[in-house]
């Protein structure tokens, strides 16, 4: 399956909207986008996941290393829309206890 990736910029929070899956074939599509945004300074970085259905330990990685990225550049990685399927993996590999993790959809316009 595919990885569609939307982007909602604003000189506040940027707005990551993804469907399909994250997995090792689609892990380099969404590093590629999330990488420059969790660069910006002073900004809120959301992901909304309600679109996905499958993550992989690659796809982990990929917001493990998103997370340490805004943190270099004093910003925040939140992630929002996350199904039960999704939203269990992160508590499985306790990176819930890092990542601001909402299940509901808790988007604001960018």
């Amino acid at each position: 399956m595919n990885l569609d990736i939307q982007l909602q910029e604003g000189p506040q929070r940027n707005v990551v909207l993804l469907s399909g899956e994250v997995d090792v074939y689609t892990a380099s599509k969404l590093k590629e986008t999330l990488n420059p945004l969790a660069e910006q300074e002073n900004k809120e970085l959301v992901v909304d996941l309600s679109g996905i259905d499958y993550i992989d330990s690659t796809g982990l990685g990929i917001f493990i290393g998103a997370l340490k990225t805004t943190e270099k550049s004093n910003s925040t990685l939140k992630l929002i829309g996350l199904n039960e399927r999704v939203k269990k993996l992160f508590e499985i590999t306790g990176l819930n206890e890092v990542i601001d993790i909402q299940a509901n959809d808790a988007r604001e316009d960018a």
